[in-house]
């Protein structure tokens, strides 16, 4: 959201919506240089000032006041007034050490050295100027914050420089975590340190050339094996069959059928189906918008679809109307995809590795199941590939082999047990297709489809 300006009082501030992902600043009209930062999961008072050492503009900073839930609009205030004074007269209201500054270049001290800075100041920066402003994911953002805030608490206000002069510090904090938290954790929070000092020393030039993070004997991390193959689609379709919530077991289905990943599918809209050219746009994958693409749909998906709107509607009206996977949940769409093991073996991302397993017995090849499933593609001849001139005719009679060889691993089973066959079997089709919602972009209904 963009920032705003509005009179901060306790009752205003309450009824500021909650960011999606990142924050947004309300900026109060009377008192200038105070506002709020609407997070996710906090409210935080802050002032914001410039710094003044000679007559002339050091620097811009920012100072934390307190939790929004924690102290009052006016206490707030009170203490804004008397930070922004001290600002005002050259000195930081704070320890320089609980100050964010947010210029891109660090305070010079009088005798012309550039100030070390902290692993705190250093992954704001990063925060704000890489993975903001380069439109990351909230996935992606949590997990950089995690491993700052959680696995480094400790060295938060340590300088830069500090590590950088104890490499065995920072492998020793590796074999630690490493015993903790396991291999992949501990190689994962390494390479957040590494990136985060990459980034800091480019307007730090005082900061060591050799990387802290470089010390680190790295764990073998092997690719997670967790996909079925088509000897094991009998056992798993027979399982989801029994799941008490059919928009849920829609979602699993579809998630094997195309094999996309959940968090992409969850946020699927109706008016993102195009019956006519068979097809599901997926607006911000992965990589954001610049990654946008659509999912050729064989006739089973098409079908899922239709289900899972159609139960949609039944178990929740209001969210249907937004999402094709509704919930009763705060963003009205299926947010938590997770199953007990004992009761669905598998899902998530382990169906989006069975997808491509099933794609190679269905002889597809490498390049087009990469394009299904919107992989990138290496080598220089992949950039000639225009994936939508594929995507009307070849890539969705490929997408058709891999979901027919899916279904083919049912065999005769797919008429003989009871909830399987009411899901999917003879006639369940017609029992599943309602009409299409008002705003769906087609010319034709889904109805002559059939498993």
């Amino acid at each position: 959201m963009a920032d705003i300006r509005i009179p901060l009082t306790d009752k205003t501030i309450a009824q500021l919506p909650t960011p999606k992902d990142g924050w947004y600043l309300a900026r109060d009209t009377e008192l200038k240089g105070f506002f709020v930062v609407i997070g996710k999961r906090r409210r935080t008072f802050t002032v914001q000032g410039d710094l003044r050492q000679g007559g002339k503009r050091a620097s811009s900073i920012r100072v934390s006041i307190g939790d929004a839930s924690e102290m009052s609009t006016r206490a707030a205030r009170a203490v804004a007034k008397e930070y922004l004074a001290q600002i005002s007269r050259g000195r930081h209201p704070k320890d320089e050490k609980q100050t964010v500054r947010t210029t891109p270049a660090p305070a010079m001290q009088s005798g012309g050295t550039v100030a070390s800075v902290t692993l705190r100041q250093a992954w704001q920066r990063y925060l704000e100027a890489h993975l903001i402003r380069k439109n990351r994911s909230k996935k992606t953002v949590e997990g950089y914050r995690d491993h700052v805030e959680r696995i480094f608490a400790e060295w938060l206000d340590t300088p830069l420089k500090e590590l950088a002069a104890d490499p065995a510090r920072v492998a020793k904090k590796h074999d630690e975590v490493t015993k903790e938290n396991g291999p992949y954790m501990a190689n994962g929070s390494m390479r957040t340190l590494r990136a985060i000092y990459n980034h800091a020393r480019k307007t730090n030039r005082s900061l060591p050339s050799d990387n802290p993070a470089d010390a680190v004997d790295w764990n073998e991390e092997e690719r997670r094996n967790t996909g079925m193959g088509s000897a094991d689609l009998k056992g798993w379709f027979a399982q989801v069959a029994t799941l008490d919530n059919p928009v849920r077991r829609e979602f699993h289905l579809f998630t094997l059928l195309c094999g996309s990943r959940p968090t992409a599918l969850q946020h699927a809209k109706p008016e993102d189906i195009d019956f006519r050219r068979r097809t599901l746009h997926v607006p911000k994958p992965k990589g954001g918008k610049k990654k946008a693409f659509d999912i050729a749909l064989s006739r089973q998906m098409i079908l899922c679809l239709v289900r899972a709107i159609r139960f949609g509607r039944q178990m929740y009206p209001r969210q249907a109307q937004e999402w094709v996977f509704p919930a009763d949940s705060g963003s009205g769409h299926l947010s938590e995809t997770k199953e007990d093991r004992k009761i669905l073996s598998k899902w998530g991302n382990d169906l989006r590795q069975t997808f491509r397993t099933i794609a190679t017995a269905a002889g597809v090849s490498e390049v087009d199941a990469k394009l299904l499933m919107n992989h990138s593609i290496p080598g220089v001849n992949a950039g000639y590939i225009t994936r939508h001139k594929l995507l009307e005719d070849h890539l969705r009679s490929q997408q058709q082999a891999i979901s027919r060889a899916m279904f083919a691993a049912l065999g005769a089973q797919l008429n003989q047990e009871g909830p399987l066959q009411d899901w999917l079997g003879i006639g369940s089709s017609r029992r599943a297709t309602p009409l299409a919602p008002t705003g769906w972009r087609t010319n034709r209904s889904p109805a002559g489809c059939s498993t």
